[in-house]
């Protein structure tokens, strides 16, 4: 066994009862396939727990599934796995990967939520536990834990990340993602997993687009200041930062997601709802029920207003490279009975754009506020090449 998973399994051995983010924890992962010369080698990773590894349940967060156990890797495990990662367990989930949680609390301040769906994934990573590991997101799940959480989250453009093996949704929005503890291990996970291995250069001086987004009224004091203030930062650094408002056809366009994610989940998950009521939560019988409830005609007109707001996104980016959008709405609330609010996440989820979420600011108590940088479809390689010159001005700090 290295030195480097011996670190691993021990932090999680230290840590993991105050933090509840594993479902499952493989002793034995040293000893599964893998290669000791691939661009992950030695790399320690969890996976969400409605994502397919070999030998391991896969139980979406619920007890209906307690035994069921996949019979091979998901697509993305397995090239991960295949470039040297060490798959160390399976990390909690909210059920069925929508809104109610599961154990887990926030590494950086006990008794605060970590947010969700892939709550374990980002507490395991922010508190080094893992090196990296998979969440999803169909509204918020990878940005916003991140942001309450204090890590690296990473959502890609649509469809670029294969979901074979992984718990489907949310047909039209549902997007595989990573959480990571430095920009160079996510950006050789996005290579691994997406395929895609050319790394260009970063812009010299990439102009930012400073997008407070439809949702800024909903944003609490705190992140509005972290949002200003980091702009600030950048544009002392040299930076070119412009004002960017988001076209007035995406005001919309949150509901629009809003519904189309719960009448999909009634069509993918509706069964599960149907067949087991007693063992199902509240939460999730209301979310699939306002699914069943929404009429076919307006699930066509929410995936209209989609496709239109996408048609848009060329002038959305002309003359910036990249979008600068507060990550959440505020820090971590307390409590974890809930996964916190989605509203910064909403529409550049149903856009299909990739997002970086990352640690800006930091509360007196210890809380992380996130930002995060928006790029165009299909050019996620780039945005992660620019996200050098931007972190490289950001706190990026680790506690613990």
């Amino acid at each position: 066994m290295s030195d480097h998973l011996r670190q691993s399994l021990d932090r999680i051995a230290a840590r993991d009862a105050a933090v509840c983010g594993w479902v499952y924890v493989d002793e034995m992962a040293a000893q599964m396939p893998g290669t000791d010369a691939g661009e992950l080698s030695g790399l320690t990773a969890g996976v969400k727990d409605v994502i397919d590894v070999a030998g391991m349940v896969t139980s979406h967060g619920s007890p209906i599934f307690a035994a069921n156990m996949a019979g091979g890797d998901a697509e993305a495990v397995r090239r991960l796995r295949a470039a040297g990662a060490i798959i160390l367990g399976k990390t909690v989930t909210a059920e069925f990967a929508t809104y109610s949680p599961g154990p887990t609390v926030n590494p950086r301040r006990a008794g605060h939520t970590p947010g969700g769906s892939s709550s374990g994934s980002a507490a395991v990573v922010a508190d080094g536990q893992a090196d990296l590991a998979l969440g999803t997101q169909t509204a918020g799940s990878m940005i916003r834990p991140a942001s309450f959480c204090g890590t690296l989250g990473f959502k890609p453009s649509f469809g670029r990340y294969p979901l074979a093996g992984v718990l489907e949704t949310s047909p039209n929005l549902d997007t595989l993602g990573v959480f990571a503890r430095t920009l160079g291990i996510l950006s050789r996970a996005d290579a691994v997993i997406s395929g895609e291995g050319d790394c260009p250069s970063p812009n010299h001086a990439p102009v930012v687009g400073l997008c407070r987004s439809p949702a800024w009224d909903e944003a609490l004091p705190a992140m509005k200041r972290a949002f200003v203030g980091f702009a600030q930062t950048l544009r002392l650094a040299g930076l070119t930062v412009v004002e960017c408002d988001a076209p007035v056809s995406f005001g919309p366009l949150a509901a629009a997601q809003a519904l189309i994610h719960r009448r999909e989940a009634w069509m993918t998950l509706g069964h599960i709802r149907r067949n087991h009521p007693d063992a199902v939560t509240s939460v999730f019988r209301d979310f699939i029920d306002q699914g069943a409830a929404d009429s076919e005609s307006d699930y066509q007109a929410a995936l209209d207003c989609q496709r239109a707001c996408q048609a848009h996104l060329p002038a959305v980016f002309d003359g910036v490279d990249m979008l600068l959008v507060p990550g959440a709405t505020g820090p971590a609330p307390e409590g974890i009975n809930t996964t916190g609010n989605p509203a910064f996440q909403r529409i550049w989820t149903a856009l299909g754009v990739p997002c970086l979420g990352f640690p800006a600011a930091w509360t007196s108590d210890g809380l992380p506020l996130g930002l995060q940088m928006i790029g165009q479809k299909g050019k996620d390689r780039q945005l992660l090449a620019n996200a050098q010159i931007i972190l490289a001005h950001a706190e990026l700090k680790q506690e613990g």
